[in-house]
């Protein structure tokens, strides 16, 4: 019998699989309504025209990187989105953001030299 949620995989970096996941407009479609407020599967599921275990799907992988949590009351899942795992991917896209401004406004500075070096 297969697992309620994916387990994450030790091989691949909690930062990668975050970014898998969000590579996905279905995944990103329903982290998106996430942000508004918890809601079933069944809330989930009802935009998309795919069968249910196909979207389960989707959702047990958000859940095994650890973008939303789940917690199940009688026969009813309820998802809710986990900001620790979306913090993390946004660090690192600020850092990376941090770096290539730094290096532009170093080309910028080398470039004003340049041409100042080339006036009479």
């Amino acid at each position: 019998m297969t697992p309620r949620t994916a387990l994450p995989d030790p091989a691949i970096p909690p930062i990668d699989a975050v970014f898998r996941a969000l590579a996905d407009p279905t995944r990103r479609h329903v982290l998106e309504r996430l942000n508004r407020s918890p809601a079933s599967v069944s809330e989930l599921a009802s935009p998309f025209d795919m069968a249910l275990p196909s979207f389960v799907e989707h959702l047990r992988v958000l859940e095994g990187c650890g973008l939303v949590h789940s917690r199940k009351t009688g026969r009813v899942r309820t998802y809710q989105i986990a900001p620790a795992r979306l913090k993390m991917a946004e660090d690192w896209l600020s850092e990376q953001r941090a770096l290539w401004e730094r290096r532009l406004d170093q080309l910028d500075d080398y470039l004003l030299t340049l041409k100042e070096e080339e006036k009479p």
